[in-house]
């Protein structure tokens, strides 16, 4: 069956996402940082041709092949700063917002990271 193609048939779509990429390109995180983010979601949504490209990328920039193994047991390794955890942990409830969104707790954890590092 031929496939629709998003990019054609959902333009105004398309130039949101983009639009969201140009935006976080202009923040704090860090080409890591960014790169944590992509994998995480990917590993969540099962995706294994972003999980690829993504470690492929976060490679590229220097991520070791440790932390690349574990950022799915994230929590249960001494390899993610505070500011990684902090990010990890938003990323996973925002990508699954379906099961109650980013908590109270997440958010201030993260509130209270980016205040230290600002």
């Amino acid at each position: 069956m031929k496939r629709v193609n998003v990019f054609h048939a959902l333009p105004d779509a398309y130039k949101a996402m983009t639009a969201l990429e140009a935006y976080v390109n202009n923040t704090e995180l860090t080409p890591i940082h960014k790169e944590l983010i992509k994998i995480r979601a990917s590993q969540i949504n099962g995706c294994a041709y972003c999980l690829d490209m993504h470690n492929r990328d976060a490679r590229k920039l220097g991520e070791t092949e440790q932390r690349l193994y574990t950022i799915s047991a994230w929590r249960d390794t001494p390899f993610f700063d505070e500011k990684e955890q902090a990010i990890l942990a938003f990323v996973e409830e925002a990508t699954l917002i379906s099961k109650g969104g980013v908590s109270e707790a997440t958010y201030a954890f993260a509130v209270d990271v980016l205040a230290k590092n600002t």
